[in-house]
C-alpha cells in the first residue's frame, strides 16, 4: 500500500488538514488491480464514501459524463502526462471544477499511478465569468437588433454556465393592461425541449402571475428548485415531461437619466440538475441584465437617430435626404448590374388653399392620408418618399412592365382625387405626376429627378390632374425640356427677389360705362420690369407664381398697393373710383381673408365698397362651400365681389343665385367673334339677360375693335373693358388720362 495508507493516527489527520488548507488532495491507482486510493481531501472532492474504490465507476460516480473518457485515460496512464480539468456534480457541494495532475511515479512503488486533485472551482468560475462578460460585451456592442442580442446572450449563458434552456420575456401592450410573452428562447440542439419551448411561446402572463410575472413585478430574482412541484411555476407538467428540474429567473432592469426604473423584460434559465448550490448565474445576472438594458437603450437611441435621419416625421415615409440616397444607390447598382427602374414624381394640386382655408392641421391630415394611400399602392420593394411640402416620389424597382407602371400611376391619380375627410369636411385635391425611367432619362439621381420634374411640369401647364412620362424622342426634345425647367426655376428665383426688392408695379386698366363714356372703375394688373429694363409678361410669371407659394405673397402685395393708390385718390376727381383686384384661388378659401382685408382698408380709412374682389368661376367650383362662406363674410364687411371669366366654369344657376356677387365679367372668348358669330352673340345676350334679371352688373372683357363694341351696345351691355376702351396705365398716367372721370 502507499505510504499514506499505512500511516494512521494524528500524523494522518495532520496530513489531511494540510491538504485541505492547501486546496489539494492525492490519488493513487493500481493498474494491476484497478483499485484507486484517495486521500481524505481527494475523497471529499469526488464525494466518495471511503478512501478506496475497487473500480473506476465507484471512484468517478459524480464526474460529468462527457469528462469521463479523458479522465480515465489520464488516471490509468493511457494519455500524455498533462493536467486535466473536469467537472463533478454532487449533493454536498453541487458542481465543482477539479484539476487532475499526474505526478512522477514513486520509485519505491513504480506500478502505482500517482497524482494530485486540486479544487479550482473559484478560479474557473472567475475565468468563466470574465470570459462570459467579455463575450457578452463584445457581442452586445456590435449587435444591431435586440432580437439578435437576446438570442445570442441566451446561447452564451447556456453554453458557458451549463444551463439547458433559456428564454427572454417582455411586455406586450402597456403595463396597465399588457401581458408578458416569451419572445426568444434557445436550447442545445441535442436536447429534446421543443415541447417546453412551444408551451412557453404560447403562454402569456400578467404581471405578478407565475414565477416570471412575480420577478417582473417585484424586480427581484428567484430560484425554482423543483420545477415539477413548485406551484409558482406555471409550466410544471411540461418541465417534468422534458426532464427539467431547477431554474433561475431574474429581471432585466435599468435606471434612466431621470431616475426612473425601467423593466424591459425577464430572463429565465433551467437545468435538468439541481443547480442552486453551484450556480454562477446569480453572481453575473445583475451584470447581464445591465448589459442587455444598456444595449436596449443604445439600440433605441440609434433607432431614434436613424429615424430622424431617414423618416419623414409627418408621413412616416422616407424623408428627402434618405430617399435621394436610396435613389443614388439604386442608380449605382443598376449601372453595374443593368436593368430598369422608374421614378414617379408627384405634386398635389390645390393643396395650398386647404392650408389657408382650414389651417395646417387640415393640410397635415391630407398629407398623412395620401402617404398612407401611397404605401398601400407601392409596398416594398418600392420606396415611397416625401420630398417636402406636397411633393412625393415613388421609386419603382422593376419597371420593365410598362402596363404595370401605367396602372400604378393611374392608381396614384385616383388616390389623390378621392376626397380627404377632415372634421366632417370633404377636402379635394388632385395630382400632377411626372415619370422618368432609368437609364433612358438619366443615369444619376439628380438627372432622373430633373427629368421627372420636367414631365410633371408639363402636366401642370396642361391643366394639372394628369401624368406624363419624360420624353426622349430626340436629343433636342430632351435639351428643350431641361431648358424649360431651368428657365422656370430661374424665373421663380428672380420673381422672389423682385418681390422683395420692390421691382413689381401696378397698372390700371379702365372699365368704362359704355353708354356715358364715363370711367366706371379700374382693374389692378401686376407688371414686372427687371432692373435692366426687360419686361416679363404676366402670362409668363403668373403661372409660375401660381405653382409656388409666391402667388399668395404677390396677391397680398397687389392688394396692399392697390389700396394705397386708391387712398391717394381721395379728395380728387377720382375719389369714388372702384378698384378690381384679382384674387388667387388659395386666397379666396382662407377664412382669415375677410379680417385681413378689413384691417388693410381700415388702416387707410378707405370705404370697403370701393374694392371689388375678382375670383374666377372655375375657382368657385373647386370648393364652393368654403368659398361661399368667405364671400358672404366679405360682403358683410362691405367688399364687392365680381365673378371673372363667367361662362367658363360650369357653375349652376342655383348656386349663382345664392352667391353674394355684385357683377359678372363676360369672358373674352365670347366677345372675340361677336361681329361674325351668331352663337357668340346669342351667348352674350343670354349672359346680359341673366345679369339683368339677377340685378348684377355685367362687364364685357376683351373689347378690341369697334364692331365688337357695337354689337355689345346693341345687346344692352353697359360696362366694358379692353384695349379699344383703354390700355393699362400707371396710376399717374391714369389720373392724367381721366382728369374728371372722362377720357381726355
Amino acid at each position: 500500500m502507499p505510504a499514506l495508507a499505512l500511516r494512521g493516527g494524528s500524523h494522518a489527520d495532520a496530513q489531511a488538514d494540510l491538504e485541505r488548507a492547501a486546496g489539494f488532495g492525492q490519488w493513487w491507482y493500481d493498474p494491476l488491480t484497478g483499485q484507486s486510493l484517495l486521500s481524505p481531501a481527494a475523497r471529499d472532492y469526488l464525494e466518495m464514501p471511503g478512501d478506496t474504490a475497487d473500480s473506476l465507476d465507484a471512484c468517478f460516480g459524480h464526474v460529468f459524463e462527457e469528462d469521463l473518457p479523458e479522465l480515465i485515460r489520464l488516471w490509468t496512464g493511457a494519455q500524455a502526462q498533462r493536467p486535466l480539468d473536469v467537472r463533478v456534480i454532487g449533493l454536498a457541494h453541487g458542481m465543482r471544477w477539479l484539476r487532475v495532475t499526474p505526478l512522477p511515479a514513486d520509485p519505491a512503488r513504480p506500478r502505482w499511478r500517482h497524482g494530485l486533485l486540486q479544487d479550482i472551482t473559484d478560479v474557473t468560475h472567475a475565468a468563466v465569468r470574465e470570459r462570459l462578460g467579455y463575450a457578452l460585451t463584445e457581442f452586445l456592442i456590435g449587435t444591431h437588433t435586440l432580437q439578435d442580442a437576446i438570442i445570442n446572450v441566451i446561447q452564451l449563458i447556456c453554453r458557458n454556465l451549463g444551463w439547458e434552456w433559456g428564454a427572454y420575456w417582455s411586455m406586450e401592450g402597456g403595463e396597465a393592461d399588457g401581458q408578458l410573452c416569451c419572445k426568444h428562447f434557445w436550447h442545445p440542439p441535442d436536447r429534446d425541449l421543443e415541447q417546453f419551448s412551444a408551451i412557453s411561446a404560447a403562454l402569456g402572463m400578467l404581471p405578478g402571475d407565475g414565477l416570471v410575472g412575480r420577478v417582473w413585478a417585484s424586480g427581484n430574482a428567484e430560484w425554482v428548485e423543483d420545477m415539477s412541484s413548485d406551484k409558482r411555476f406555471l409550466r410544471r407538467r411540461s418541465a417534468n415531461m422534458c426532464g427539467l428540474w431547477s431554474g433561475y429567473v431574474f429581471p432585466v432592469t435599468y435606471v434612466s437619466d431621470d431616475g426612473e426604473r425601467h423593466r424591459p423584460g425577464v430572463l429565465e434559465f433551467y437545468s435538468s440538475l439541481s443547480r442552486q448550490p453551484d450556480a454562477q448565474l446569480p453572481k453575473v445576472s445583475a451584470t447581464i441584465g445591465a448589459l442587455i438594458a444598456q444595449t436596449a437603450q443604445r439600440l433605441e437611441t440609434e433607432s431614434v437617430i436613424r429615424r430622424l435621419a431617414e423618416v419623414d416625421e409627418m408621413t412616416e415615409l422616407d424623408n428627402r435626404g434618405y430617399f435621394y440616397a436610396q435613389l443614388n444607390r439604386h442608380c449605382a447598382l443598376h449601372q453595374r448590374q443593368g436593368g430598369h427602374f422608374a421614378l414617379v414624381f408627384i405634386d398635389l394640386d390645390r393643396f395650398k388653399p386647404i392650408n389657408d382655408a382650414f389651417g395646417h392641421e387640415a393640410g397635415n391630415a391630407v398629407l398623412q392620408e395620401f402617404a398612407r394611400r401611397l404605401r398601400m399602392l407601392a409596398p416594398p420593394p418600392a420606396r415611397v418618399g416625401r420630398l417636402g411640402g406636397d411633393e412625393f416620389a415613388v421609386l419603382v424597382p422593376d419597371s420593365g412592365d410598362s402596363a404595370h407602371l401605367a396602372a400604378l400611376v393611374d392608381a396614384i391619380l385616383a388616390a389623390a382625387s378621392q376626397p380627404f375627410a377632415y372634421e366632417d369636411v370633404a377636402l379635394n385635391v388632385s395630382a400632377s405626376i411626372g415619370v422618368a425611367r432609368f437609364p433612358e432619362n438619366g443615369l444619376s439621381g439628380p438627372e432622373l429627378l430633373r427629368s421627372a420634374d420636367a414631365a410633371m411640369y408639363r402636366v401642370k401647364q396642361n391643366g394639372r390632374n394628369g401624368a406624363s412620362v419624360f420624353s426622349t424622342s430626340s436629343p433636342d426634345t430632351l435639351a428643350a425640356q431641361r431648358a424649360k425647367l431651368a428657365q422656370r426655376l430661374s424665373i421663380e428665383a428672380e420673381l422672389r427677389e423682385a418681390l422683395l426688392a420692390g421691382h413689381l408695379r401696378l397698372a390700371y386698366q379702365p372699365i368704362m360705362d359704355i353708354a356715358s363714356g364715363q370711367l366706371h372703375g379700374v382693374e389692378a394688373l401686376v407688371r414686372w420690369r427687371k432692373p435692366d429694363g426687360e419686361m416679363i409678361a404676366p402670362d409668363v410669371f403668373i403661372p409660375i407664381a401660381e405653382q409656388s407659394d409666391l402667388i399668395i405673397d404677390i396677391g397680398r402685395w397687389v392688394m396692399r398697393q392697390a389700396l394705397r393708390d386708391l387712398a391717394s385718390l381721395q379728395g380728387g376727381a377720382l375719389a369714388r373710383l372702384k378698384v378690381h383686384v384679382n384674387m388667387a384661388a388659395s386666397e379666396f378659401v382662407s377664412g382669415a381673408l375677410p379680417d385681413t382685408l378689413r384691417f388693410m382698408s381700415d388702416e387707410l380709412a378707405l370705404p370697403t365698397s370701393q374694392v371689388v374682389l375678382e375670383l374666377t368661376e372655375s375657382m368657385l367650383m373647386r370648393q364652393p362651400e368654403q368659398v361661399s362662406r368667405v364671400m358672404h363674410r366679405l360682403r358683410e364687411i362691405g367688399f364687392e365681389i365680381s365673378l371673372d371669366d363667367f361662362g367658363m366654369g360650369h357653375s349652376s344657376l342655383a348656386m349663382l343665385k345664392s352667391l353674394p356677387i355684385s357683377s359678372l365679367k363676360m369672358d373674352r372668348s365670347f366677345v372675340r367673334d361677336l361681329a361674325s358669330g351668331e352663337r357668340d352673340r346669342a351667348i352674350a345676350e343670354t349672359i346680359l339677360d341673366l345679369g339683368h334679371h339677377l340685378r348684377l352688373e355685367v362687364i364685357a372683357e376683351g373689347i378690341e375693335d369697334a364692331a365688337q363694341l357695337a354689337v355689345l351696345q346693341a345687346c344692352g351691355c353697359r360696362f366694358g373693358q379692353g384695349y379699344l376702351l383703354g390700355r393699362p396705365l400707371p396710376l399717374d398716367e391714369l389720373v392724367l388720362a381721366f382728369p374728371d372721370g372722362r377720357p381726355r
